[in-house]
């Protein structure tokens, strides 16, 4: 049987087709939004851990010390003449003597020209009173003598002093290396080896392995130098041998060094 609908009931029937369509549409529309964006924030979370890399370029820095010992094998002594006189030229006069004596003193212990320096010379006034005038003059000169046999050191400081008699003037003395080329050369491969050794602890503590080294540089340290143990000889000393007591000298290096880690 046909069913009649009049013309209101037919745009009814159409009005609601069409909410019926417009409803579907927008939760369809709804749920494809979601799901994209659902998507696109776990893709951003993604990238961010992907783009998060482990450290990368880590470096360890440490400074490593190596320290040797060796026995000093010449004496640089520092010595003079001190004389007065009425005149300049009187006073100069005896301290020049006095070092020509000290001179070929040394020269026949066996002590070469080259090692025997003129390093000072002074002349001054002397006055007494206040008339301003001076009433004599005192002159200083200096030498720097290197002793390189210590077994024979002693004699030739007692020969020396004793030649310059009671003008003598000793200033102090050093006991030097002539030649630490192998001492350090043993001192830097200490070194090293120490700031490997921390380098390496330090890794294995914050569970990374040890990569190659990046840069090292070196620290140079004051060397100190023994003095031996003897009193300034005098004219009236100067008898025998001064005794002279090398000692051990130590040289220090000390570098830093920058390992890269694993």
């Amino acid at each position: 049987m046909a069913v009649q609908f009049s013309s209101t009931q037919r745009a009814v029937a159409v009005g609601v087709a069409s909410a019926g369509l417009l409803i579907g549409a927008f939760t369809l529309g709804t749920g494809q939004g979601s799901a994209t964006a659902g998507g696109a924030t776990g893709n951003a979370t993604l990238t961010a851990a992907a783009a998060a890399p482990a450290p990368a370029g880590a470096r360890i820095t440490v400074t490593g010390t190596g320290k040797v010992s060796g026995a000093p094998n010449q004496l640089a002594l520092s010595m003079g003449v001190q004389t007065n006189g009425t005149s300049v030229a009187a006073a100069l006069r005896q301290a020049n003597s006095a070092v020509r004596s000290i001179t070929a003193v040394l020269r026949r212990s066996g002590v070469a020209a080259p090692d025997v320096q003129t390093s000072g010379l002074s002349i001054y006034p002397n006055y007494s009173g206040s008339s301003g005038v001076p009433d004599g003059y005192q002159v200083s000169e200096q030498l720097t003598i290197t002793l390189r046999r210590l077994s024979v050191a002693g004699s030739q400081i007692s020969a020396a002093a004793h030649a310059g008699g009671n003008a003598t003037v000793i200033n102090g003395v050093s006991l030097n290396l002539s030649d630490t080329s192998a001492l350090l050369a043993s001192a830097r491969a200490r070194a090293v080896a120490d700031a490997k050794a921390k380098a390496t602890a330090y890794a294995r503590a914050l569970g990374r392995p040890l990569g190659p080294v990046v840069s090292m540089s070196e620290t140079p340290a004051a060397q100190p130098y023994p003095v031996p143990e003897f009193a300034a000889p005098t004219a009236s000393r100067a008898v025998g041998s001064v005794p002279v007591h090398p000692g051990n000298q130590q040289l220090s290096v000390t570098i830093t060094v920058i390992f890269a880690l694993g």
